[in-house]
């Protein structure tokens, strides 16, 4: 038997920067846009070149972080990955590539370049809570 992925059945590949910018302007919406309607939320934070949005976008739907509905005359995008599994994926990276693959380096750097409120660390905590209980084994429960 012969397995054949096809870009929907392929992992979540790495954005670059301006295809996580992109992808930011289309999970915000949460519908297909048009490459004009990304590309005017996009030029409302940095100057950016009709043409290269959509040259962008057309290169991301053939690496597979883009559908296109090529249904209407104007084409209509939308993500392929939800915005958890490419930021999960990213993390991955970052943990294993500048932290030895440490939790604990990535939380610490973390809470040293971005002072959180109060609200915020006792979520931070409750996630932390949360995954222990995860790890117990099933028997202590």
């Amino acid at each position: 038997m012969r397995l054949v992925l096809t870009k929907a059945a392929m992992p979540t590949p790495h954005p670059t920067e301006g295809e996580l910018a992109i992808l930011q302007v289309l999970w915000d919406r949460a519908l297909p846009c048009t490459v004009r309607e990304v590309h005017e939320a996009l030029t409302r934070r940095k100057d950016t070149a009709y043409t290269t949005v959509l040259k962008m976008m057309t290169i991301m739907a053939d690496k597979g972080l883009l559908h296109r509905d090529e249904s209407e005359r104007s084409h209509r995008y939308a993500a392929a990955h939800p915005e958890p599994a490419v930021q999960k994926v990213l993390v991955k990276d970052l943990l294993t590539r500048a932290f030895s693959g440490s939790a604990l380096q990535l939380v610490q750097r973390a809470l040293d370049v971005d002072a959180p409120d109060g609200a915020e660390l006792d979520a931070i905590a409750k996630l932390i809570a949360d995954a222990k209980a995860r790890r117990k084994p099933a028997a202590k429960r």
